[in-house]
């Protein structure tokens, strides 16, 4: 379809290649006094505007800007750049809006803006000239910024790798041309750009199991990989990578932040990175660092293909595509930060302020900056770089970094905002999967549970009770105190967390994300091995990073030679993952914990672009039973075993029924006690009651029994009655150990007589025999508790679970 001819009336902004050879530049800043449209050319070659353009001198006492003004195309030499800049006048504004036909446009040609206006930063205004803009639009940027004085619009100086200047003093007249990022143009008009384009997986949400990565983190060690495809896009699209993550099972991946980026200030002060990209330098753009060193050299339209490419590699192999994205800030951080985009664009329209000063920006992100999306055109500007994402790319869903943010007006969060409005009834996104971070550093910023239909959130209250649960409660209760958790709280991250979702008629457990792991804090082996946060790498002292983990190191903080400690850990990571697993919701899995990937302690390893966040696969390619393999096994048995249940798409827990308050007994859940007994109302809030029973329920296929041993002994369960069970999974597994029917649990020997003749043979074999006589001694113990527990030896529905485990059994069908 041609696009329409521009018009004074045109609403979105934009670079749009025309039929006549040409290109309508439209760019919005309601403040401005004059907007230029600037074309970068390289100095060695002929201008494609030199019959149009007039030529800028030195002249003294007159500055190129001063010159500008008075033409409508005028264009300069920058030799030391070797650079031409040709200058378009551009019309407006209209309606904040202003235009310009650009006679000729090519598919990479390089461009930005100049934007002239008052000076007066302490009314919020700081408009300079002498800055080349990106386009918040671009489609592709190339280049960076350098730590150099014209970056910034104030003047400053740089004084051992430190900004030394007020951003509410003069303005800078330094040019920043060859310090900044620039735009690049993209033909986007080719009619068959979708052609061969694989469907969408379309996963239901019952179905769903999120794996959450890092593009280079996850194959930058890689060695399935050449070297030159790790830790970029053409990685994660390789056969051998999309075959690892179908072996894991997961239906979901979801990308930490792939839109161009931007260390903040105080990194680029330090010279350290945003590894994670939680700082966005353009909203349409991918970032061009993930692509490999080909496509980077090719242009912004091969590392846009190469994104391309990847989506479709995943799509392909049957798995949607999730993007992380940062809406809520910026990378031009606070006053004191860079001018690259939207500061030298429109300070006020872009920026949330403060009521009382409007020099000062509203902050709820912690990052410097807050966008302002009680703006119509900030929230139009977010909704079309989606709605690209979704359309041009293939994007499948977004999860939104601290989207209380989004949803603030007048500072107070409010689930009928504006732009969750325009994302629920847009055609497009509606449709697809949206995940919100439901919470930001504002007051009143918990708000997990309250964004309704048809949102998705993260449930750090799940991520808190399972780790209380396994890990910080077991600890106080070896110490003879009782721990938090009750039976009560338990049972409600269990089944989806009704007092947090239940929110809308028909909104049901799958609109909880849980986790138990994310990019953001401790690994799930991590949890296991220590008690406090390691940022020390981080250069702030460890003061970065939460204090609230809720992690347990059972008895030696890092890696451990102990082997009882080494099997307590892999039982306590199972059982979290377990949890996870088998819960009503919907689970994200951080990628590495299916094999015990450990970042040595960092809770906060944002700026770690190195092997503590790269994934370490040595492990793949052992030649033994190596306890990565173990632990990634029993992942994705667990994860087969939930994909093959049609038990997880639990939405009735909230109906109008029982919005009026008539209730009713669950058909899809019963609870019992080890002794088969359903709970008395003392049992669901007695903290000591730490063993039990969820039996999830369907009138069409067989039911699924959970078992939970939260004591640190062993239990024997009396099953429902006249049901066969089979045990399918159990978290004990991981050391050797399996659930029993009756009173037995049976081990697995890994004596070998062969080995006993080498020293590793010997070692593994005197650990062994070790192992063995612990568990006799703790038989022994049982044994002696037996006779009281009220259980009949001879009940076939009575089987013995390890201690501290979690357990799976399936109905058997009726012959």
């Amino acid at each position: 379809m041609k696009n329409p001819s521009l018009h004074r009336y045109a609403t979105r902004p934009g670079l749009y290649f025309t039929d006549d050879g040409g290109a309508d530049a439209i760019v919005r800043s309601e403040t401005a006094d004059q907007v230029w449209f600037c074309v970068l050319e390289p100095l060695d070659q002929p201008s494609a505007f030199y019959a149009d353009a007039v030529r800028l001198f030195n002249e003294p006492g007159l500055t190129f800007i001063d010159q500008a003004m008075k033409q409508r195309i005028c264009t300069r030499r920058i030799p030391s750049l070797n650079l031409r800049e040709t200058l378009f006048r551009m019309d407006g504004p209209n309606y904040g809006l202003w235009y310009v036909h650009v006679p000729q446009a090519w598919d990479g040609m390089q461009y930005g803006y100049r934007v002239n206006g008052p000076w007066d930063p302490d009314h919020g205004v700081s408009f300079n000239p002498y800055k080349l803009l990106l386009d918040p639009y671009a489609k592709g940027i190339e280049g960076s910024m350098e730590l150099d004085p014209g970056a910034f619009s104030y003047e400053c100086e740089i004084v051992n790798g430190k900004v030394k200047g007020s951003p509410f003093g003069p303005m800078s007249t330094i040019d920043s041309v060859g310090h900044v990022p620039v735009s690049v143009a993209i033909d986007d008009r080719a009619t068959n750009k979708h052609d061969g384009e694989p469907s969408h997986p379309h996963v239901a949400w019952s179905k769903t199991v999120i794996y959450e990565l890092h593009v280079k983190g996850f194959t930058a060690n890689a060695p399935w990989l050449p070297k030159e495809l790790r830790g970029t896009y053409a990685g994660l699209a390789h056969p051998a990578t999309l075959s690892y993550l179908q072996d894991l099972g997961v239906t979901s991946i979801e990308l930490l932040p792939i839109q161009a980026k931007q260390s903040e200030l105080f990194l680029q002060e330090r010279g350290r990175v945003n590894y994670w990209g939680y700082s966005t330098l353009g909203y349409f753009a991918p970032e061009a660092s993930y692509a490999t060193k080909r496509s980077q050299e090719a242009g912004a339209a091969a590392v846009r293909q190469e994104v391309i490419d990847m989506v479709r590699a995943l799509h392909e192999a049957g798995f949607e595509v999730i993007m992380d994205v940062v809406y809520n800030h910026t990378c031009e951080s606070g006053p004191e930060g860079p001018t690259v985009c939207w500061r030298g664009l429109d300070n006020l329209a872009y920026y949330r302020r403060t009521k009382d000063k409007i020099s000062r920006l509203y902050d709820t992100t912690g990052c410097g900056n807050t966008l302002d999306f009680t703006n119509t055109h900030v929230t139009t500007f977010a909704v079309d770089s989606l709605r690209y994402w979704a359309k041009r790319i293939g994007i499948d869903g977004f999860r939104f970094d601290l989207a209380a943010t989004l949803a603030r007006l007048d500072g107070e969060f409010t689930r009928y905002h504006p732009f969750l409005y325009a994302l629920r009834s847009d055609m497009l996104l509606g449709n697809l999967k949206m995940i919100m971070e439901p919470w930001d550093c504002g007051p009143n910023g918990w708000r997990t549970g309250e964004f309704g239909i048809p949102f998705a959130e993260w449930n750090d209250r799940f991520r808190d009770c399972t780790r209380k649960f396994w890990l910080t409660d077991v600890d106080r209760m070896r110490g003879g105190e009782y721990g938090e958790m009750t039976m009560q709280e338990m049972a409600t991250r269990l089944c989806g967390s009704s007092d947090l979702f239940a929110t809308d008629p028909g909104r049901g457990s799958t609109a909880s994300v849980n986790y138990v792991a994310c990019h953001d804090g401790f690994t799930t082996a991590d949890l296991t091995m220590y008690k406090t946060k390691h940022n020390e790498a981080n250069g702030e002292n460890n003061r970065d990073g939460t204090n609230d983990n809720h992690s347990v190191n059972f008895g030696h903080e890092g890696p451990s030679g102990d082997q009882i400690i080494v099997q307590q850990r892999q039982r306590a990571t199972m059982n979290l993952l377990g949890t996870l697993l088998l819960s009503l919701g919907t689970p994200m899995l951080l990628a590495g914990d299916e094999f015990g990937n450990s970042q040595n302690g960092n809770n906060n390893a944002y700026t770690q672009d190195n092997d503590t966040t790269w994934l370490d696969w040595d492990w793949l390619y052992s030649t033994e039973q190596t306890p990565e393999l173990k632990q990634f096994n029993l992942t994705s048995r667990l994860i087969t075993l939930r994909k093959s249940r049609d038990l997880y798409n639990h939405e009735d827990f909230f109906t109008r029924l029982s919005e009026i308050g008539l209730l009713k007994k669950s058909d899809r859940v019963h609870w019992y006690l080890p002794n088969g007994q359903m709970p008395n109302d003392a049992d669901w809030t007695n903290p000591s009651v730490r063993s039990f029973a969820m039996q999830l329920l369907s009138p069409d296929e067989p039911s699924l029994l959970i078992l939970i041993n939260g004591s640190d002994e062993v239990t024997r369960f009396h099953l429902p009655k006249d049901i066969e069970w089979e045990m399918v999974w159990s978290s004990s597994e991981i050391v050797g150990e399996y659930p029993g029917l009756g009173t037995s649990i049976e081990r697995v020997s890994e004596f070998d007589e062969e080995s006993e003749s080498k020293p590793a043979g010997r070692l593994r074999n005197h650990l062994h025999r070790i192992n063995m006589m612990y568990w006799q001694m703790k038989d022994d113990a049982d044994n002696l508790q037996s006779a009281d527990d009220g259980l009949s030896e001879d009940d076939p529905t009575l089987w013995t679970l390890p201690a501290l485990s979690i357990s799976a059994m399936k109905q058997m069908p009726t012959v």
